[in-house]
């Protein structure tokens, strides 16, 4: 039996490979080990399948240790996660080839759907050519689930997912962005790849919560109450491993004078608001991860949800603002776990779900309509 890591050892094997990830601009074979070894491929996998189905406030917690080694370890890990909770809403016949090889199957999604790819339905199911861009961890990967606009029999447009498996795709070399430079998120390549109706499922299953053949939470919860925890976990782990980081260095050095900089006041209330910010977005974080695990889900849960975690991401990114201008030039050097987080967070917080504005338009128009 191969030996399995918990979040910590995960995270520690992340953290020793972090500046080689971002360099090569993917994970090392063995940091992706580590986040198998740990389980989080199979965390959301049904139960069926030899999976954990479990809970979205223990992966938030787990991804979010991960994170404080390697937010682009923690990133993939989350992805790797919840595409378990997406292979579910596939035909039974699909997710037994799925899961052939068992629960702990890397599967990569690139979910966004292609503008220009071109999906035709016939008898023996549907042709797919196309292209993915932005699919994390998809080089560690055996699978990646994409998502398309196609046509129906009555000429509407609809949105469905598609299962690949690794020898029918291609990977582009495009990711070069200065935030999780580590995530490897290429693009995925699709030139004529049949996909049987086995492997596909419309998109409206996911967004309502109706799996096939599973009553798991983890699973029934709408898709718009847990996304965005795929996306702003990860960077809770990075401002909280970069504030401890921070703190530890801070403690350590001394003025011109010989004066320790801790004493200081500017430093002392960067770190009191840096270390509010991270923990007031640990506290969001954790209710709409523990909203998703209870149920029932409340016109007010659905609303709410998506606006803490993009005010956590905002929160985040404040605290990791406050830091890196507090660390003076030395926070900013190419292996200070500060300036890394920095970066990190702020791609994070860009990311669509994580945007503000979008959040509160739905959160205003549930609060006006409950007057």
């Amino acid at each position: 039996m191969e030996r399995t890591l918990t979040a910590v050892e995960a995270r520690d094997v992340a953290a020793a490979h972090a500046l080689a990830s971002e360099r090569a601009r993917r994970l090392p074979s063995e940091v992706v080990e580590a986040l198998v070894a740990a389980g989080f491929a199979r965390r959301l996998v049904p139960a069926r399948w030899g999976g954990t189905a479990g809970s979205f406030a223990e992966l938030a917690e787990a991804v979010a240790t991960v994170g404080e080694g390697c937010a682009s370890a923690a990133w993939c890990a989350s992805v790797y996660a919840i595409a378990g909770r997406i292979g579910a809403h596939l035909p039974l016949e699909g997710q037994a080839e799925l899961w052939a090889d068992g629960p702990d199957t890397v599967i990569a999604s690139g979910i966004v759907p292609s503008p220009g790819a071109r999906v035709e339905q016939d008898a023996e199911g549907w042709l797919l050519t196309g292209e993915w861009p932005f699919t994390s961890g998809v080089h560690g990967s055996a699978w990646v689930i994409v998502g398309a606009l196609v046509t129906d029999a009555a000429g509407g447009r609809e949105f469905r997912f598609f299962a690949v498996p690794r020898d029918r795709f291609d990977i582009r070399p495009t990711w070069a962005n200065v935030g999780l430079s580590g995530t490897g998120s290429d693009t995925v390549v699709l030139d004529g790849v049949r996909v049987p109706e086995h492997l596909t499922f419309r998109y409206d299953s996911l967004l309502a919560g109706e799996p096939v053949g599973s009553t798991a939470p983890a699973h029934l919860a709408p898709y718009k109450l847990v996304n965005g925890l795929t996306f702003v976990a990860p960077v809770l782990g990075a401002a909280r491993g970069a504030l401890r980081h921070w703190t530890g260095w801070i403690c350590a050095k001394h003025d011109v004078t010989g004066r320790p900089t801790r004493e200081r006041a500017a430093v002392q209330t960067a770190l009191t608001r840096a270390a509010a910010e991270v923990d007031l977005a640990g506290l969001l974080v954790r209710r709409a991860a523990e909203a998703a695990d209870a149920g029932p889900y409340s016109a007010e849960v659905l609303a709410r949800s998506p606006r803490d975690f993009a005010v956590a991401a905002d929160l985040l990114a404040e605290a990791a603002e406050r830091l890196l201008r507090g660390g003076g030039a030395r926070a900013q050097v190419e292996d200070n776990p500060v300036q890394r987080a920095w970066r990190d967070v702020y791609a994070a917080a860009g990311h669509v779900v994580l945007q503000f504005d979008a959040a509160a338009s739905a959160y205003a128009e549930y609060a006006f309509s409950a007057v």
